[in-house]
C-alpha cells in the first residue's frame, strides 16, 4: 500500500508542475516593443550591416533587397539599410562639424 502512495503522489506532483509551466507560458506577454522585433529580425539586422557598410564606402543609397525572398524580409531589410545607412551619414556629419569647430 505504501508504494502504491508514493507513486500516485509522485505521479500528481509531475502532472501538477507540467500543467503549471504549461498554463504559465500562457500568460507571458509577447514582446510588443517594436525595436526588440526588428532587432531580431534577421533580414532588418543584415540590412542595417550592409548600409552602414555602404555609408562607410562613399556608395549610393541602393538596397540590394534581391537577397531576401519574402516581401516581408525585403521590407524589413530596406527599413534596415535606410536605417544604417542613415545613422552613418548623421554620425559623420556631427563628428565632422565637431571637428571642424575645435
Amino acid at each position: 500500500m505504501s508504494k502504491l502512495s508514493t507513486c500516485t503522489l509522485a505521479i500528481a506532483v509531475c502532472l501538477g508542475t507540467t500543467a503549471m509551466l504549461a498554463n504559465n507560458n500562457r500568460n507571458a506577454k509577447p514582446n510588443t516593443n517594436p525595436e526588440a522585433l526588428l532587432a531580431a529580425d534577421g533580414a532588418f539586422r543584415d540590412g542595417l550591416y550592409l548600409g552602414k557598410l555602404a555609408a562607410e564606402q562613399g556608395q549610393p543609397l541602393r538596397p540590394a533587397v534581391g537577397r531576401w525572398s519574402t516581401a516581408q524580409d525585403r521590407a524589413t531589410f530596406t527599413t534596415g539599410y535606410r536605417r544604417g545607412y542613415r545613422d552613418y551619414v548623421a554620425r559623420a556629419a556631427s563628428s565632422g562639424s565637431t571637428q571642424s569647430t575645435e
